[in-house]
């Protein structure tokens, strides 16, 4: 069965503190090459059947009403993964 993926992130023009905090972190840890970190989230919908443009405009609807604050998160991307070959349910 395919997964649809879901991709949201906080806007770029708010304070992300949850990926300031990271960065913070790395920093302590000597990972000095991260100089920025934003956490974001990630929904995967498993699909019954063939993906089409109907349910990607569904999933569409979903991300911008459901699964995204619009006020202060963007959705950044939704793609399709495939079913490995030989996975059934």
């Amino acid at each position: 069965m395919p997964t649809i993926v879901v991709e949201v992130m906080p806007k770029a023009e708010l304070l992300d503190p949850q990926g300031k905090a990271v960065a913070g972190a790395l920093g302590r840890l000597g990972k000095t090459r991260f100089t920025s970190v934003r956490l974001g989230k990630r929904f995967e919908l498993t699909v019954d059947g063939h993906v089409d443009d109907a349910v990607l405009a569904e999933v569409q609807e979903l991300a911008d009403t459901v699964l995204s604050n619009s006020v202060i998160e963007d959705v950044v991307g939704i793609h399709v993964l495939e079913a490995p070959a030989g996975e059934t349910h």
